[in-house]
């Protein structure tokens, strides 16, 4: 069957060329007029289509419109202006009528659609049924449409046939793709553009948190996302986002209007066409919903029919961009010249007289309630969107329009760029004018209006962008107005696009204030954002700066350190110098461990003192004065040294007072020692045939004493040498303050000189505790052990406390170690002998010394 059906095409479609039957009914336009060229135009004259539901079982009738849109004629006429003009022009297609045929797109793609078929196949009457398809184009241009989703069909269709489209009001930032639209052009400005004036309009009055409302068509969804993603770019957040389409049931609308009531944002960014508009405000006022600041796109405010005194009770106060306006001049006096007796074959004219003056032009409507027109009826007495010429912003886009395809056909007709269409004698005979000539001219055009407007298109087929801020304001007369407030011009440099004017602005709510829309609070200086858990980055908790961190900036996402040497004060919003702490003589603290130094130092010279004066008394021969006198000088150094340890560590403190501390210790210890050795000797020495004491005399007690400190000395200046102590600013264990202290150097060699003072303290002590149970009368011994007991508990638990003390503590307890072993060592030592020497000089005899004891 296949086979055959192909054999039957091949016999049939070879015989002869194929033919072109037009399908359907066709549609009248609402204007019309012959020319030697003719320009197609599609305008929305209606704003919504009466839908019946087909019956499959007859013809489905023609589509008819309802709700007629003055402003629609209005851009019609507004095109019959700029053909008549050029007409009646010199310089501008000279010896070339252009003629013109206008469609009604009824807001619906299919007619629009239809429309343009209609246009580019020719009138009804000159299609015969032996016509060959490869005809040549009827309409070299068409302007139109009204809306976004309409041209979309209409580009899309004409696109393959490179026949040009010019829209004067179709702003879809999807249509600036040459890909997909590669012979569309327009004279208003894409919805990009106004897509970023609406996002800088929303950040400069400082709205983060806002709610949208969009037309569910192409012109709402596609500038709704391109004002979302320039709306996160300048740090926007959307709380919710809405889509209505004027067809949807009132159901879709209460589920809208819900939405904005319950919604926390005070601010509606609002993508609407007019008809969807007037829809929702409807809704609005039967809920009495107020007090919500509207920003629009321009469609609200080229709509004069939603200007009205009941409507500024809901969007009252709204911003937003709007169409540079213009001045046309003749304009209004061609609007209100027309009469349907001058030109009885348009209906578009018996349309709007009868709509205008609610009577009947048809000598067959017999209906009583319609009256007759008379004829005599005059616009000049008639307010409304046909005849006002206040805003003729979209309406002046429409006579540009008309003017490009008028520019490109006289470029192309005058023969410029004469090589690229050498094979085509254009100049030489106007019919043979083709879409794809035109379309290439009309890339390249450039020309100035009468009203001074310069006309090119870019790569994309846009125009230069440039928008009104205005805002929606009622005088006290009751009138509505449109008060500019600033400009947007995306010809100029990136960050001078945007000017505010220094004008009163009124808000929602008829309030002067700017109102506030803003999901979390803008944080002070001193607390950083965290953003809250599952909901947008507008949304956030303020959280104070940590200890040592700072932001001196509102709203700032993050906080920053301070230097070392700095702390954050209490605000956290500035960094002040930290407290520095070291151990100070201006302090209780350092006071009173100068003083017991002080004191240890005057007990020590005190007793010095004493035993220098009672120095030829048995006592003080029996007990070794040299030693003695060795040990007290050694003390008194001791003391001395914990003062170095006081003060504002330097290089030179630090060095020495570890150093001295180190020497001077086991200059004690080592004397100590000598005594203790002494002790143990001397009584060996009187036991029968002892010969001890001549090993263990004078020089060899002065010998052993600087061995044993030599040792230290050698230890201390290796430290001193290789890593020695320095001043260090401790920044880590305290945030807010910095401590002032010595840096151990070398660990190791701190360690050393301790272990070797406790070295030589265990041998002291195991001596002298050995030592213990001499003979009262030589027995030193026990005041010995009992002092190197103290002595070695004490520096025992130095250890632990040293290294867990923080800050100048840590100093203090290394003053209290010395201080406490030196003085247990001066009074266990001295103080007996002082005691017998100054109390009990009884005792202080040769033969109390030499009487004998019992050895237990």
């Amino acid at each position: 069957m296949l086979f055959l059906i192909l054999v039957i095409i091949y016999i049939f479609g070879s015989t002869q060329d194929p033919f072109c039957r037009l399908q359907g009914q066709p549609s009248q336009p609402m204007f019309s007029q012959n020319g030697d060229i003719v320009i197609g135009g599609i305008f929305s004259m209606h704003y919504n289509l009466i839908l019946r539901k087909p019956t499959f079982n007859v013809i489905p009738e023609p589509l008819k419109c309802k709700g007629i849109n003055l402003k629609g004629f209005q851009f019609a006429q507004a095109m019959v202006f700029a053909i008549e003009e050029i007409n009646n022009s010199t310089d501008l297609l000279p010896e070339i009528s252009l003629g013109y045929k206008i469609f009604d797109g009824c807001s619906f793609p299919l007619l629009a659609i239809k429309g343009a078929m209609e246009l580019i196949n020719g009138p009804e009457d000159e299609m015969t049924f032996n016509e060959s398809c490869s005809k040549s184009f009827f309409a070299p241009g068409l302007i139109g449409q009204s809306d976004s989703t309409s041209t979309i069909g209409m580009a899309a269709t004409l696109g393959p046939f490179h026949i040009p489209v010019v829209s004067h009001f179709a702003t879809c930032a999807c249509l600036s793709s040459r890909k997909e639209f590669p012979s569309f052009f327009r004279t208003i400005p894409s919805d990009y553009y106004q897509s970023k004036a609406l996002a800088q309009l929303v950040k400069h009055f400082g709205w983060t948190w806002v709610g949208t409302v969009r037309s569910d068509n192409d012109y709402g969804n596609n500038g709704m996302a391109t004002f979302i993603q320039a709306a996160q770019l300048e740090g926007v957040c959307i709380e919710y986002t809405e889509a209505i389409y004027r067809t949807n049931p009132r159901e879709r609308f209460l589920r809208t209007v819900e939405v904005i009531k319950q919604s926390t944002s005070k601010v509606i960014v609002a993508f609407v066409s007019v008809v969807d508009m007037e829809f929702l405000i409807n809704e609005l006022l039967l809920q009495n919903v107020t007090g919500f600041q509207w920003v629009s796109s321009e469609a609200l405010f080229s709509g004069k029919n939603l200007a009205t005194e009941a409507n500024f009770k809901i969007v009252g106060g709204a911003i937003g961009v709007a169409i540079v306006n213009a001045l046309m001049p003749g304009l209004k006096d061609f609007l209100l010249n027309i009469h349907p007796a001058n030109d009885p074959g348009n209906i578009g004219l018996n349309t709007i007289w009868e709509n205008t003056f609610n009577c009947s032009l048809s000598s067959q409507d017999n209906s009583s309630s319609i009256k007759k027109c008379t004829g005599s009826e005059n616009l000049e007495e008639i307010r409304n969107d046909y005849t006002d010429v206040t805003d003729l912003g979209v309406t002046n886009n429409v006579y540009k329009a008309v003017y490009a395809i008028a520019h490109s056909l006289h470029n192309l007709i005058t023969c410029q760029n004469k090589a690229q269409f050498e094979n085509h004698k254009v100049c030489l005979d106007k019919k043979q004018i083709e879409p794809w000539m035109v379309l290439h001219y009309l890339k390249s055009v450039n020309f100035t209006t009468r009203s001074g407007d310069i006309v090119y298109f870019d790569s994309n087929g846009d125009p230069v962008a440039k928008y009104n801020l205005v805002n929606w304001q009622l005088t006290k007369e009751g009138v509505t107005q449109f008060v500019i407030i600033g400009v947007y011009d995306a010809s100029l440099p990136e960050g001078q696009q945007f000017k505010m004017k220094n004008v009163p602005i009124i808000w929602a709510g008829n309030q002067y204030k700017v109102p506030k829309s803003v999901c979390s609070e803008l944080c002070p200086p001193g607390t950083r954002k965290a953003v809250q858990k599952g909901r947008p980055l507008c949304c956030f908790d303020c959280i104070q700066c940590a200890e040592g961190e700072i932001t001196n900036k509102t709203d700032s996402t993050e906080c920053m350190n301070c230097p070392l040497e700095y702390k954050s004060n209490k605000q956290r919003d500035l960094c002040i110098l930290k407290e520095i702490e070291f151990l100070s003589c201006d302090e209780i603290m350092g006071v009173v461990l100068v003083i017991f130094s002080l004191l240890g130092t005057c007990a020590t010279v005190a007793t010095a003192s004493v035993f220098f004066h009672f120095r030829q008394t048995p006592i003080v021969k029996a007990n070794n004065s040299e030693l003695s006198f060795l040990l007290l000088f050694s003390l008194s150094l001791c003391f001395l040294c914990s003062l170095t340890f006081i003060g504002e560590p330097s290089n030179w403190s630090c060095m020495l007072r570890h150093t001295a501390f180190g020497i001077t210790f086991v200059l004690c210890i080592s004397c100590v020692l000598g005594k203790t050795i002494v002790v143990l000797m001397a009584f060996r020495s009187t036991l029968p045939g002892s010969n001890v004491m001549k090993w263990f005399g004078p020089h060899q007690q002065r010998f052993t004493v600087f061995a044993f400190t030599l040792i230290q000395a050698i230890i201390c200046l290796l430290w001193l040498i290789l890593s020695p102590p320095f001043p260090y600013q401790n920044t880590t264990h305290y945030v807010e303050k910095i401590i002032l202290e010595c840096a151990l150097g070398s660990t190791v060699a701190f360690y050393a000189v301790l272990g070797y003072i406790g070295f030589l303290s265990a041998i002291s002590f195991v001596l002298a505790f050995l030592a213990r149970n001499l003979p009262d009368n030589f027995n030193e011994a026990k005041y010995i052990t009992f002092s190197m007991l103290i002595f070695c508990a004490v520096w025992i638990t130095f250890i632990p406390a040293y290294v867990s003390s923080p800050g100048k503590y840590t100093v203090a307890v290394e003053i209290f170690a010395i201080l406490v072993s030196s003085f247990a060592l001066l009074f266990c030592i001295f103080a007996p002998k002082c005691y017998i020497i100054l109390l009990k000089p009884e005792n202080n005899t040769k033969k109390k010394l030499i009487g004998k004891s019992t050895i237990k």
